[in-house]
């Protein structure tokens, strides 16, 4: 059995306050564990004494949570005490470990609780990988680009003339050597020993990258070496599955995108700088079938988690996006 712990807080006694504050508690505990409503056992609430306008658990009820035993209590006054609190424990069944959660001003309540994941979903040239690198900058934690791990899977490939084909790609990644190092506040991407983190931007590699990511065989391996790293700090994280696949209880999910034509031209900016010569017309066509390949590939396609917030970022700057982002951060906690 687990006991699964969490609060939240309201901004004052009102009944319709604490309808929502409840709703959004339990349905983000449940989201967090992976919990089904068939699998609680009851539901306990308690409550400072300053919130008497409407019990927690008759808003639980009213919320859909009435497959089992609820109750609520009020707290004893205690001088101190974080004020307008709603607490709450759900026993249930299984044996994973719980993931306690802390909204609000309830957050303060659980200094180790303090690790988080950020998730950024989009399409190819939606600005993601940019808004990640300076927003994990700003918040203090790690970037990890993803993008980067499959691009040199991909380049990989290209070098050893491997046919894109389930059978070819599976061997190839039995024989894959890749780490990611952090030099500088910077990702490195080595391959085979090899620092390649300038190389895997051709745009070659760019296509490569979204055919060979549609093998499950690769996105197994990777997928698993970033929920390890994932798992041991609080980091960003870009990719087109992050939120749905790789991290689907991260705390905080957001799919950036933006018109392709407007993606196209960004993405020239950045290989006119790198020296490469630029169609833009070819580009735009380019990631257009990027995006239909993303989109309908049978393993972990590219889709807007249920729970994430769109970012349309065509006429965003990039300041613009990640103060979006730190103010959508903000009135989740």
């Amino acid at each position: 059995m687990r006991a699964i712990r969490g609060a939240t807080t309201v901004s004052a006694d009102r009944a319709e306050e604490i309808r929502s504050a409840v709703q959004e508690l339990l349905t983000e505990i449940c989201v967090r564990n992976g919990l089904s409503e068939g699998e609680m056992i009851c539901i306990l609430f308690s409550n400072t004494g300053d919130i008497r306008s409407f019990y927690p658990a008759k808003a639980a009820r009213e919320a859909g949570f009435a497959s089992c035993a609820l109750y609520s209590s009020a707290e004893p006054e205690i001088e101190g005490a974080l004020p307008l609190c709603i607490r709450v424990m759900i026993l249930a069944e299984g044996e994973e470990k719980p993931r306690h959660v802390y909204l609000k001003g309830a957050a303060n309540l659980r200094k180790d609780l303090k690790k988080f994941a950020v998730a950024l979903d989009g399409p190819s040239g939606s600005g993601k990988s940019t808004v990640a690198k300076l927003l994990a900058k700003e918040l203090g934690i790690l970037y990890l680009d993803t993008g980067a791990m499959y691009r040199a899977c991909a380049l990989k490939a290209l070098r050893e003339n491997c046919s894109f084909e389930e059978s070819a790609v599976e061997a190839l990644m039995e024989n894959l050597v890749l780490e990611i190092r952090y030099e500088g506040g910077a990702q490195r991407t080595v391959l085979d020993g090899k620092d390649v983190s300038e190389e895997i931007r051709r745009p070659e590699v760019s296509m490569a990258a979204s055919k060979i990511s549609a093998f499950s065989c690769v996105r197994k391996k990777l997928v698993e070496m970033q929920q390890k790293i994932a798992e041991e700090q609080s980091c960003v994280l870009d990719g087109r599955d992050i939120g749905t696949t790789v991290l689907p209880r991260a705390e905080f999910k957001f799919f950036v995108t933006a018109d392709s034509a407007t993606r196209a031209a960004r993405r020239g900016k950045e290989l006119e700088a790198k020296g490469f010569s630029v169609d833009l017309k070819k580009l735009r066509e380019e990631i257009e079938e990027r995006d239909k390949n993303d989109s309908t590939r049978e393993h972990s396609p590219l889709r807007m988690a249920k729970d994430a917030v769109l970012v349309d970022t065509s006429n965003m700057s990039v300041d613009e996006v990640i103060a979006f982002i730190k103010k959508k951060m903000q009135e989740k906690v």
